[in-house]
């Protein structure tokens, strides 16, 4: 493998901006000018994320974990912006840059010389050691991250020959060519030129004139899919095509897709639907038919209606990295570069980029603001740390950001866009970016509730907005007792049939999790401490239902599978606390004796956890080489709340994780935390120091009881 270092920026000159156009907004800024740096000087944020030396310092030798989590508080303070939340980088998946790049390419834009430095920067700098890139950091290469970030790379000013270029092109060659990449990769491929639309199969805008009561209707299917289906079945239907330079000309090169990427293959049905749509495709093109079959217009107005929708509900944000990418070259393809719609999505571009110290990546979202804030938040209260002099400031700070965090009104288009009510909800980033999520609701929720119980905060998010809180969670309960996501379950599994995108499982419906199940209840069996007449047998029977179904979804071996967090480890987590709250636990339920024996079983020679996010891929537990301090801060508190009476255990968990704390009370950051979709990881590095900080703090109070 090449030794080919790519340059870099002066790191000392990059600054984070937060809160300048909207609440919990993180933008990173280069100052060129000397005397610019001098007054705006970086301050501990920038510092820990570009892996400069931040002085902090040294710190006490804990001699219990609470010591230890209050070292790791004393430490993670420094990491919070002067908003009140936590910024923080969520990256991984590696076919997000490319697409956001031919996006600015074919729409005739360029990011800052810094930015493009960062950014082959980073690409490079997580090339694998086998040569390319697979579909995110910790996975091995693809054809669909090797071609993309080949294409990206070069659109980014590197040479045909340069650096490791010449070596890339010849593992691309050995995997098969360009023209074996995946679907989401060919439809990217022909919007840049470099490939045709012919040899893409159908995405037809026509679906969106179905009437909604037909079982396979789009608005049935999971908010991602829908959004990335809406722009880009609307590209396939104008057969938008960017200019052609040069460099898409030296780029050029159906169903021919390399298995080394196929993680979900295509079902029969979806096979027999493309040859369907490929005679229908070739109907516009025969005299007389075509006009008589005006339909390809009418659906390209209709996607087009939907996907302004989406931007307008969500500030030009849209759901997350993909969609923002092809909305924007759809409003630039339809209005123009001149237009208000495509100034508006250029002016939150800058929201997805972070600079780390490998470089400038693009996040899963415009960022994780209240899933962090909410979950140390918690993390302070139950520890007690929250009550400790010197901590109110950071603790008044997170207050204030999740009172302007929450969501006050349901999107502007909430009807004409197939949304899920967010009056009163929390979103996984941004109220901006608008989008209800049933955990970030109830963890929002349950962190308000805490901070607002301390004796000098104030209380800024009163009952009636709770309560809106309240009725946007029991509208999200499922007939299982489950929760999903972003809304109701609304299609038949049988949707998975018509998944399309090979590299992804389970994505065509919004599936229920015990972790949102978990958190929903959680929430509510709080509330109705709080205030227990508002909706009471409501939320008992949602309660009672969801405890059901935590049941009826644990795995013979004592476990359940976890779809966002690695894997078992994090789901097992959730499902235990589910069962505390029903006053299950290891000395009354063999549903929980079970679990416990199973995390037992896994705990490492060393006292600690540790499994991979194959795990996730496969469904069966993956043992990973070297322990992780957040999976075994999750056995922690899982055991904690079983009651798992063998409190040595957990103490050898307990010197695992104080074992690895740095002397200023930092962890350094292990392995991928997160995974979405079955196959593909992505980084929570904030987890390392809340789920560190809570299960520390609250291990001292069991090992002492």
């Amino acid at each position: 493998m090449s030794s080919y270092k790519p340059p870099t920026t002066d790191l000392t000159g990059w600054r984070l901006k937060v809160g300048e156009d909207s609440h919990g907004q993180q933008k990173w800024v280069y100052l060129r000018d000397e005397a610019q740096r001098k007054s705006w000087p970086q301050g501990n944020v920038e510092k820990y994320w570009l892996g400069l030396e931040m002085h902090t310092p040294e710190l006490q030798k804990p001699k219990t974990p609470l010591d230890a989590a209050r070292n790791g508080f004393e430490f993670y303070k420094e990491l919070q912006s002067e908003d009140g939340h936590f910024s923080t980088e969520y990256g991984g998946p590696l076919f997000l840059i490319p697409g956001l790049v031919i996006a600015m390419s074919v729409c005739g834009q360029s990011f800052t010389a810094e930015q493009s430095t960062e950014l082959k920067r980073y690409l490079l700098n997580k090339r694998r050691k086998e040569g390319g890139w697979g579909l995110h950091t910790a996975a091995p290469p693809t054809v669909y991250g090797t071609v993309m970030n080949y294409v990206a790379l070069r659109i980014l000013g590197m040479g045909p020959d340069e650096g490791p270029m010449t070596e890339i092109r010849a593992l691309i060659h050995k995997m098969g060519g360009a023209t074996t990449i995946p679907s989401w990769g060919k439809a990217w491929l022909s919007i840049l030129g470099a490939y045709d639309w012919d040899g893409v199969g159908s995405v037809p805008p026509e679906l969106w004139l179905l009437p909604d009561w037909v079982p396979f209707a789009p608005w049935r299917w999971w908010i991602h899919v829908r959004q990335v289906f809406t722009s880009l079945s609307f590209l396939y239907g104008i057969r938008f095509v960017g200019p052609f330079t040069p460099l898409v000309w030296s780029l050029r090169n159906r169903t021919n897709v390399n298995p080394i990427d196929v993680y979900s293959g295509h079902h029969p049905v979806l096979d027999i639907a493309h040859q369907f749509l490929a005679v229908y495709e070739k109907l516009p093109h025969i005299p007389l038919v075509s006009s008589i079959l005006p339909l390809r217009q009418v659906a390209n107005d209709r996607a087009y209606q939907l996907l302004s929708y989406e931007d307008e509900n969500t500030g030009y944000q849209t759901i997350g990295p993909v969609t923002k990418a092809f909305n924007m070259v759809a409003r630039y393809a339809r209005e123009g570069a001149d237009s208000e719609a495509f100034k508006a999505h250029l002016s939150r571009v800058d929201d997805f980029l972070w600079l780390s110290k490998e470089g400038l990546m693009m996040m899963g979202t415009n960022g994780s603001q209240l899933w962090d804030t909410a979950f140390i938040a918690q993390a302070a209260v139950e520890t007690g740390l929250a009550n400790e002099k010197g901590n109110e400031e950071s603790v008044n700070g997170m207050l204030d950001w999740l009172d302007k965090a929450q969501m006050r009104e349901n999107p502007k288009w909430y009807n004409e866009g197939y949304r899920h009510r967010t009056k009163g909800a929390w979103p996984f980033s941004t109220p901006e970016q608008n989008y209800t999520v049933s955990d970030c609701t109830a963890e929002g929720l349950k962190a308000v509730m805490a901070l607002q119980e301390l004796d000098y905060t104030s209380k800024p998010v009163n009952l009636e907005r709770m309560r809106d809180a309240v009725d946007t969670l029991l509208s999200m309960q499922n007939p299982t007792g489950g929760f999903a996501s972003y809304e109701l379950q609304r299609g038949s599994k049988k949707l998975e049939w018509f998944n399309a995108a090979e590299v992804f499982g389970n994505i065509m419906i919004d599936y229920e999790y015990p972790e949102c199940t978990t958190s929903a209840l959680s929430a509510l069996k709080y509330f109705s401490k709080l205030d227990p007449k508002y909706r009471a047998s409501d939320i008992e029977r949602t309660v009672s239902k969801a405890i059901e179904y935590i049941h009826d979804v644990q795995k013979p071996d004592g476990s359940w599978y976890g779809s966002w967090g690695i894997c078992f480890t994090y789901a097992t987590m959730f499902a235990l606390e589910s069962l505390s709250i029903a006053g299950e636990t290891w000395a009354n339920s063999e549903g929980v004796k079970l679990a416990c024996d199973f995390l037992v079983k896994k705990q490492m020679a060393d006292g600690g956890w540790g499994e991979t996010y194959m795990s996730c891929v496969t469904g069966e537990y993956a043992q990973h080489e070297k322990s992780q301090v957040v999976q075994t801060a999750w056995a922690i508190l899982a055991l904690i709340y079983a009651q798992y009476p063998d409190k040595t255990v957990v103490d050898r968990a307990t010197r695992l994780i104080m074992s690895r704390q740095k002397k200023d009370g930092r962890w350094e950051q292990e392995d991928t935390e997160g995974v979405f979709n079955k196959n593909c990881a992505i980084d929570y590095p904030a987890f390392k120091f809340i789920f560190c900080i809570w299960a520390l703090g609250r291990a001292d109070k069991y090992l002492k009881s």
